[in-house]
């Protein structure tokens, strides 16, 4: 079955468009959904749409929009006045600037959309405007309307096509300064962060997509099935973590350099370098003996 475009509309760069449609990149992936059940006759409960005072039952065809200007009191909008403040990106995406790609703070990336040439004509412009920005290197930012809000949008190229994201406004997202008051002064100790990078190091890889399975829906489709099977599921014993805050950080580091090391492929180790030339990797031998030191020496607090 064909993905429906959810937008149809132009791109604008200047005085170039081309006819483009916006498909959502995410589709429902058949998420578990649990329906409310009245328990003592197994049946669904019906959610029942009603008017707030008088309780009697309304049709939600008949319903119109009310804006809330004070306590209990709602100004009725119609479709036509939403309609009269319609604005250019109801059809029209015009590129309004390009700003380098890693100047978007990730936190700021809502929903993801495929930006694709809708139909023949403009297919040239389309990759034309693909190709150009692949060589700049850059985003454009552009805005468009999307369930009656107008987002801003950063397209970016992907492989074979463009690629949307809308953008959240700083308005939407929560000040994470007063979360770091506490932190941004703490002074570290330059050893200690170099054994960190040295474990960062030998667990680096290639980003997967099966990195992010959502393990807890994994679990939960297994409960069902083992439910309608008839059988059971024991509940999974998830270990407290320790928020003590007594630790030998040092000693800590240097056991788990030594577990990534031994557990990595010999090939791997024998290809590490020094993170930098002032602070070369110790030997296997001499970080043992500094780790059995390390754990002799009075426990530091955190």
């Amino acid at each position: 079955m064909a993905q429906r475009p959810i937008w149809r509309g132009h791109l604008r760069l200047a005085l170039v468009s081309c006819p483009v449609a916006l498909y959502s990149a995410k589709h429902d992936r058949n998420t578990i959904r649990f329906n409310m059940i009245n328990p003592e006759t197994g049946n669904r409960i019906r959610m029942v749409t009603q008017d707030a005072e008088t309780g009697e039952p309304v049709e939600r065809s008949q319903t119109v929009k009310g804006y809330q200007f004070k306590k209990d009191h709602y100004l009725l909008v119609s479709d036509e006045d939403l309609d009269s403040v319609k604005v250019e990106s109801s059809s029209v995406m015009t590129v309004d600037k390009f700003v380098e790609a890693n100047s978007i703070d990730p936190v700021y990336f809502d929903a993801s959309y495929y930006v694709a040439p809708d139909g023949e004509a403009g297919k040239d412009v389309y990759a034309v405007l693909r190709e150009a920005i692949v060589k700049t290197g850059r985003i454009a930012l552009s805005r468009v309307v999307i369930g009656q809000r107008e987002r801003t949008i950063a397209l970016r190229p992907m492989e074979g096509g463009l690629i949307a994201h809308s953008l959240h406004e700083d308005r939407d997202l929560n000040s994470a300064k007063p979360l770091f008051e506490d932190t941004t002064g703490l002074k570290v100790d330059p050893e200690m962060v170099q054994l960190a990078v040295q474990l960062i190091d030998r667990q680096t890889s290639r980003y997967d997509p099966s990195d992010v399975e959502d393990r807890y829906e994994t679990r939960l489709r297994a409960m069902l099935e083992a439910k309608l099977k008839g059988e059971g599921l024991g509940a999974a014993e998830i270990p407290e973590p320790d928020r003590s805050n007594v630790v030998d950080l040092m000693s800590a580091l240097k056991r788990s350099l030594q577990q990534a090391s031994a557990g990595a492929p010999p090939s791997a180790a024998a290809e590490e370098k020094p993170v930098s030339p002032s602070a070369p990797v110790k030997e296997p031998k001499k970080q043992k003996a500094a780790a059995q030191a390390a754990t002799k020496s009075p426990r530091k607090r955190a």
